[in-house]
């Protein structure tokens, strides 16, 4: 076994590599409490920081905690857990964030329950033990997003912008990152319910920043990121129903208009608004092109989907003994 590698027990007696991914930028003030607190959780798991160009004393706090600290230069946090999802090498993944807000003794709870269950990822659902530890306006868009993605999905989690997260080998490895930024958690969560993975979720204590540590994500600029994500996974991932309602709205427009046009060409036999029979044509045509790019897209997506689940069924699951050479 190498050194960036550590054994965790689980609650069957089968014992599992655990790794700690903390995504780091300008965290000076709270990744060394992050690092100490998990290293006291979970005392034979690695602690792996990642920092994303800090320029302040991160790098140097963290390696005095005892964390293995890595670089990753492209900007984003979604940058940053592409590069831990593919380099570190763990039976179970807890990602969370660098500024000291979630609940480290909570973590092994979330690996048992991962491996009992025998499940591919749990979400820590925050339980604010302070007023100031979430801003109003992130709790209204979560509550938003939450909505959209469970109309979307027909299910979701409490809090799908969780940045404290517990997944499988599988999950990992198999999950294709796209995001760039603070958008990843909604891909994550996009992700599994898509291919309705197992899941779950536990609600854990959430706090205020300690201080001297600020908060990286911006209400309005992040957020509106966030929904624009959102509206392209549904482009991607449900082009029938987009495209499909696109067609009919197309499609009721074009009649409206036709209606009259009709009725007068019955009474009179003839037809004396030639422009607005035109573009009534030409919107039942976009409404027929509409239905059909969405029929085309449903099948591509259909074909992404069997491939994403043939990547994902090639790991073992959760729970399993590791295979020993």
């Amino acid at each position: 076994m190498s050194s960036d590698e550590s054994l965790a027990g689980s609650a069957s007696g089968t014992r599992h590599q655990v790794a700690v991914l903390v995504p780091c930028y300008n965290e000076e003030h709270a990744v060394a409490k992050v690092v100490a607190d998990f290293r006291a959780a979970m005392p034979d798991a690695t602690v792996y920081v990642y920092d994303n160009n800090s320029t302040d004393g991160t790098v140097e706090a963290a390696r005095a905690a005892g964390a293995v600290v890595r670089r990753e230069t492209y900007q984003g946090k979604g940058h940053v857990v592409r590069r831990m999802f593919n380099d570190v090498e763990a039976d179970v993944y807890v990602l969370v964030d660098g500024d000291a807000t979630y609940d480290a003794p909570s973590a092994p709870v979330m690996v048992a329950k991962l491996v009992e269950d025998r499940l591919d990822m749990v979400v820590a659902t925050r339980a604010d033990r302070d007023e100031a530890a979430y801003r109003r306006g992130h709790r209204t868009g979560n509550r938003l997003l939450t909505l959209f993605v469970a109309h979307m999905f027909g299910r979701s989690f409490t809090d799908i912008l969780s940045g404290y997260r517990a997944f499988s080998r599988r999950f990992v490895k198999s999950f294709p990152i796209l995001s760039g930024g603070f958008e990843i958690e909604t891909e994550l969560t996009v992700h599994a319910l898509e291919l309705e993975l197992p899941v779950g979720e536990i609600a854990t204590p959430y706090y205020s920043r300690v201080s001297g540590s600020a908060s990286k994500l911006s209400t309005w600029s992040d957020g509106f990121r966030i929904l624009w994500t959102v509206l392209k996974l549904y482009r991607a991932e449900r082009p029938l129903s987009l495209f499909g309602a696109f067609g009919a709205a197309l499609a009721i427009v074009s009649i409206g208009l036709a209606i009259p046009i009709f009725i007068t060409y019955v009474q009179e036999g003839l037809v004396p608004r030639l422009p607005t029979a035109v573009l009534s044509t030409g919107l039942m045509v976009l409404a027929f092109l509409s239905i059909a790019v969405g029929l085309i897209l449903d099948t591509v997506t259909r074909g992404r989907r069997e491939f994403k689940l043939i990547a994902y069924l090639a790991l073992r699951a959760p729970g399993e003994d590791r295979r020993r050479s």
